[in-house]
């Protein structure tokens, strides 16, 4: 075994006794980015060549600092996007909610149909339906100041367009013309600051995280601003946590302008996202 690989193995322990969740892939991911390689070629460095800020690494992800603040970069679905101190770091569970929405629209008889994402943190949803349904119109919102530092840098040369503003009240100008509203909103109770990981709690925006007593105050804007949004026959999709499966549907009530509301599982089978669509009268 040569330097590095002996070096990735302990720090794995190191990362594993931290409490890290995937100690493995966090150890081979920083090894990775020092040494400018692939996790897969990772054998291919020499001994000569290991880096002793590896370890400098390592203890920055011991303390729990997020591994994408540390290499400044998250992947989400064929994305590579810029990450760091400031912003909310997208989540893989977000990308089959991403996926949804992404079938949903190609369904719809729109030649090129226009999509509103809201709360967008690092734009990794907007920009994903932009390079995955390539006639869409997006627009993507963001409220916070340090947030939409780090989605302009990630949207520069792309179709999304990007607006600083509330989620609730944003883009009137296209009330009643999106084809698609698509949110990954905070949704953690106020009640749950203790039980939140490190890596969330304490280092992702308070604004990106939070969301009254039960953490549906911001969907039950969002529901609001949706309708607003929406055509007739639009749909509305929102991330929220598995515990709040068979809550967020109520929201989106019939008799509120709403129709065909719904949770949708993740990989995981665990209620991750409602859609419903806005009724046509």
């Amino acid at each position: 075994m040569n330097v590095l690989l002996a070096e990735v193995a302990q720090a794995t322990q190191r990362l594993a006794d931290a409490g890290v969740p995937s100690p493995r892939f966090d150890a081979e991911e920083l090894a990775a980015f020092v040494h400018g390689v692939g996790r897969g070629e990772l054998h291919r460095v020499a001994d000569a060549d290991f880096d002793a800020r590896y370890w400098e690494a390592v203890a920055r992800r011991e303390a729990r600092e997020p591994l994408q603040h540390i290499t400044g970069r998250a992947f989400f679905r064929y994305l590579e996007l810029q990450v760091g101190p400031g912003v909310f770091v997208p989540r893989p569970e977000t990308e089959s909610v991403v996926g949804w929405a992404i079938d949903a629209v190609r369904a719809m008889d729109v030649v090129e149909p226009l999509i509103v994402d809201l709360c967008t943190g690092s734009g990794a949803i907007a920009l994903a339906l932009a390079q995955e349904v390539p006639r869409s119109r997006v627009h993507a919102v963001e409220l916070d100041e340090g947030a939409y530092g780090w989605a302009r840098k990630n949207v520069e040369g792309s179709r999304v367009t990007l607006h600083r503003g509330d989620a609730l009240t944003a883009v009137p100008e296209l009330d009643g013309q999106v084809d698609l509203v698509i949110s990954n909103p905070p949704y953690i109770p106020l009640t749950e600051w203790e039980y939140v990981a490190p890596e969330a709690r304490d280092h992702d925006p308070q604004l990106a995280l939070f969301s009254g007593e039960d953490g549906l105050d911001v969907i039950r804007g969002l529901e609001r601003a949706a309708h607003r949004l929406l055509r007739p026959g639009g749909i509305v999709v929102v991330e929220h946590a598995d515990t709040q499966g068979g809550q967020v549907p109520w929201v989106f009530a019939e008799d509120r302008g709403w129709a065909d509301a719904a949770d949708h599982p993740d990989l995981n089978n665990r209620p991750r996202f409602t859609t419903a669509r806005r009724e046509v009268p």
